[in-house]
């Protein structure tokens, strides 16, 4: 990291971006865009973050910031929440500016079509907004939109899915990333601060000394130390390992059987029983055996298996901080009796099990993708 190219907090010269030319654009002179638009996670806000901002807002009108993976519990790649998120952001950027600047939650879908329409949907909700506010003709042209980002980064794929917008290439500036700031963070918080402070804005460096006095810090630099011990075990592999797991979602009368997880990662968050399957196991046999080991479910294994109504793998090469893990997780719908529920209780990896509501299942407080993994199985049942 070259200091004289990570500082500059409001000096210094930026030059502007390579552009493609904008449908409607405005006249040479003026803002060549109505709406720019920025995705990112900024799990460090940094000041490579804060120059893009300042060439969207040179370029367009109105700028809509879109923070990726909001809504999940925190983990230590994913350490602060979109509120969070959203005031190191407004803290960083000047106030006159912030009438011009639009700040919405994006959550993972791991699907790219729902994930594009979520995109298009948050966007289209700004653009309504504030072309409602000026009372724009309906005959008229439509308002411009540019993507920005960095095409070399593999989490800024997204300036080739959406054809309609124009696609604003920028160079990353200074080569800072957040995930070394992060990874150096929870190891040590005061002396990543002080490594990394010609990176980070004032107000995002204090908030991140703040929340390193709490108890959300010391469990996620508890859960940093545990991935990093995870993947030296098989550093030395020839090939990076791919994981098989399972998941069940057993649900009945509108509930789903939820456990508490007892160990890293994801201590004390809810999640599907599953687990590992075992190297001379068949995948069904597996979900079966995980989970009536871990809810200690009293339901036989020919019952569980006649439930089964839905199956699909999830695959997302980043699902998992632990590496590379897939998992095929199972719908299991259980028939109402004049027992009511079947009594269950924590074991093996789980420290609790429990029924649960659909409606009241939080996924801030869900480990990994496993609310869309109920989400879209349940989806697919009613099909």
């Amino acid at each position: 990291m070259s200091q004289s190219e990570s500082t500059g907090r409001e000096s210094g010269t930026l030059s502007l971006p390579r552009k493609t030319a904008a449908p409607g654009a405005a006249a040479q002179g003026a803002a060549p865009y109505d709406f720019m638009v920025f995705i990112g996670r900024f799990r460090p806000l940094h000041l490579g973050h804060l120059a893009v901002m300042r060439q969207a807002l040179a370029l367009g009108r109105h700028l809509i910031l879109l923070v990726g993976s909001s809504r999940q519990a925190r983990s230590h790649r994913n350490p602060f929440r979109f509120e969070e998120v959203r005031a190191c952001i407004l803290g960083a950027i000047p106030p006159e500016e912030h009438g011009r600047i639009a700040i919405l939650p994006l959550i993972d879908r791991y699907n790219d079509l729902e994930w594009i329409r979520d995109v298009q949907a948050a966007v289209q909700d700004v653009i309504h907004g504030v072309v409602g506010q000026h009372h724009r003709p309906a005959d008229g042209p439509g308002p411009a939109v540019g993507l920005i980002g960095h095409s070399k980064d593999r989490s800024s794929y997204c300036l080739r899915m959406f054809p309609q917008w124009g696609a604003v290439d920028c160079a990353n500036v200074g080569g800072i990333s957040a995930t070394p700031i992060r990874d150096a963070y929870f190891a040590d918080a005061a002396a990543a601060l002080e490594a990394w402070k010609d990176a980070l804005p004032a107000n995002v460096a204090a908030f991140m000394a703040d929340f390193a006095h709490g108890a959300d810090y010391r469990r996620l630099a508890e859960e940093s130390a545990y991935i990093a011990r995870y993947k030296a075990g098989w550093a030395a592999a020839p090939y990076p390992p791919t994981f098989l797991t399972v998941d069940a979602v057993v649900v009945l009368s509108g509930h789903v059987l939820l456990v508490e997880r007892r160990a890293l990662p994801g201590r004390g968050l809810l999640a599907l029983p599953g687990g590992f399957v075992g190297r001379h196991e068949r995948i069904k046999d597996a979900m079966i055996r995980e989970l009536r080991e871990e809810t200690r479910l009293k339901v036989p294994a020919g019952f569980l298996e006649g439930g089964i109504r839905a199956s699909r793998i999830f695959d997302h090469p980043y699902r998992s901080s632990r590496g590379r893990t897939v998992t095929q997780a199972f719908l299991i719908q259980l028939k109402a009796t004049e027992e009511g529920f079947p009594k269950v209780r924590g074991g093996g990896d789980a420290k609790s099990a429990r029924w649960m509501p659909m409606a009241e299942i939080d996924p801030e407080h869900m480990f990994e993708d496993h609310f869309h993994i109920i989400q879209t199985l349940i989806a697919q049942s009613d099909n």
